[in-house]
């Protein structure tokens, strides 16, 4: 005999037994796949032009300067001007360190000048600074030409515009 300790359990699970479909072949499907979204693919297609374009945008004034400069992950052209001292070690995610940036235009126009305690790889730096810290040592230096998206992205900030494409000038303390 079969004891039932719950019964209110048994009683839902019966009731949702009780009206649970069978399974429909393939055939008799009456949704569809949802349409795409019209507007969110004419904006992805913006954006990959707007990147497209900051990408050659940096790659021809690289190729103007007298620095030699190297291709990084997220577009950015970097350039180590000092890798610091390196008997210390390099950063390591997670890990807390003072940075200085200054960011200017492609032009050399100053737009901001900031110093501050920042740990690394947990998004409290731009992406381009974020992801390529981990080359320097304390006293290290580097200048990269980064684009919008990998910079200051799509919002900016207080100080610098939207869709960006800047220099920036990074100084690990």
């Amino acid at each position: 005999m079969l004891r039932i300790k719950h019964p209110i359990v048994f009683i839902a699970l019966l009731f949702a037994a009780c009206n649970s479909q069978a399974p429909q072949r393939p055939s008799q499907r009456t949704s569809r796949a949802p349409e795409p979204d019209s507007a969110a693919l004419a904006l992805l297609t913006l954006n990959q032009q707007l990147a497209q374009s900051a990408d050659e945008q940096l790659l021809q004034l690289v190729q103007g300067l007298d620095e030699p400069y190297a291709l990084y992950e997220g577009g950015v052209w970097m350039r180590i001007i000092n890798r610091g001292d390196e008997t210390v070690p390099a950063p390591k995610p997670g890990e807390e360190h003072i940075v200085r940036m200054r960011v200017y235009t492609l032009n050399g126009q100053l737009l901001e000048d900031s110093e501050g305690s920042y740990r690394i790889q947990k998004h409290e730096l731009p992406p381009a600074v974020d992801m390529h810290i981990s080359e320097l040592h304390a006293g290290g230096k580097a200048r990269m030409y980064a684009p919008w998206y990998s910079a200051f992205g799509l919002k900016g900030t207080d100080h610098i515009p939207p869709y960006e494409n800047v220099i920036i000038e990074t100084e690990l303390r």
